[in-house]
């Protein structure tokens, strides 16, 4: 088959309906659905088991989150490409057939398209210049490129993994999974696979809708974003494994020290000082590191203070203290 669908869900029970259909009414019917029911406890399961249609295949196990629920249904994809949706999330209704003609075209290990937003409260539908693809010039249009060429503005690049689909053979041979147990398990899969691909490919087309919402993952800055800091972790191992780093590392450290520096400005106070912990601890095995000198000469002013200031400091207030 052309394209195996994987879609995860965890207590989804008001929005997965439409994710369902938008996969099953599209335009490419040569395509398998794989359902990852993630330990929800609402009605999900149900809503689920309710569609009849052969194309449709359910895993469902106890909670052990998005990343670990995607692994599991790589695992089991036979379509030549693989494309993921969120529960809460839709597709428009050529997406899949659009973007599959395209990585043909090409010959793509990776086909990117426009994400766009829709505010659940107002019913708004936005564009933003992350979702929109615009760190590609022109040059960068109808044709296959080498992530190489990427070089300049790699991290300026959305990591979102329903915004792509992948050359299954390619997902196989890289090796390359979802970090388990954590939130934003897309950053360190997506910066790892890309530089990995070959050949790669966009589309100027919004073809998948993103839902904001209060249940949204990136929606409030809560005790979630104490992930930020193992994701941040994961992403410089895989770096340093791969031998990436070097090529990448003025402007990997900045994204691994913004992250949690932004984080931390913004977090629900009941989470705030957890999170200071978190990051004091990176910092510390940084400072014990071969790679203390490379944050120390690479990181801009900003950046290189609250490195230093964190290490400094044993907690948050007294990092509140340090001017």
């Amino acid at each position: 088959m052309k394209i195996s669908v994987i879609l995860t869900a965890y207590n989804e029970e008001r929005y997965i309906r439409k994710a369902i259909e938008s996969v099953l009414e599209q335009t490419l019917d040569d395509l398998e659905l794989i359902i990852v029911n993630d330990g929800s406890t609402d009605d999900t399961l149900n809503i689920i088991n309710s569609f009849d249609d052969s194309r449709i295949r359910v895993i469902s196990h106890e909670n052990i989150g998005p990343g670990a629920s995607r692994n599991r249904a790589l695992k089991i994809a036979r379509g030549e490409y693989v494309a993921f949706i969120d529960g809460d999330d839709w597709f428009s209704p050529d997406a899949l057939e659009k973007s599959y003609a395209e990585a043909r075209l090409y010959d793509t290990d990776i086909t990117m398209y426009q994400m766009i937003n829709y505010d659940d409260e107002t019913g708004r539908i936005y564009e933003n210049d992350w979702f929109d693809l615009i760190s590609f010039d022109e040059s960068f249009d109808g044709r296959a490129f080498h992530p190489s060429e990427c070089h300049d503005f790699l991290f300026d690049l959305s990591v979102g993994v329903c915004q792509k689909i992948y050359r299954n053979s390619f997902l196989k041979k890289s090796g390359v999974l979802f970090p388990e147990g954590i939130f934003f398990e897309d950053m360190p899969f997506f910066f790892e696979i890309f530089l990995k691909a070959e050949r790669i490919s966009i589309i100027r087309k919004h073809f998948y809708y993103r839902r904001k919402h209060i249940r949204s993952i990136t929606n409030v800055v809560d005790c979630k974003f104490l992930d930020t800091v193992p994701a941040g972790q994961e992403l410089m191992r895989r770096f340093i494994d791969n031998g990436f780093y070097e090529d990448y590392k003025y402007d990997m450290i900045a994204y691994k020290i913004n992250g949690p520096r932004m984080a931390l400005t913004d977090m629900a106070d009941e989470c705030r000082d957890e999170l200071y912990n978190l990051i004091h601890e990176d910092y510390l095995q940084i400072r014990n590191s071969q790679y203390y000198d490379d944050f120390l000469n690479e990181l801009g002013p900003v950046k290189r203070k609250f490195f230093l200031d964190v290490i400094e400091a044993s907690n948050y207030e007294e990092f509140l203290d340090i001017e």
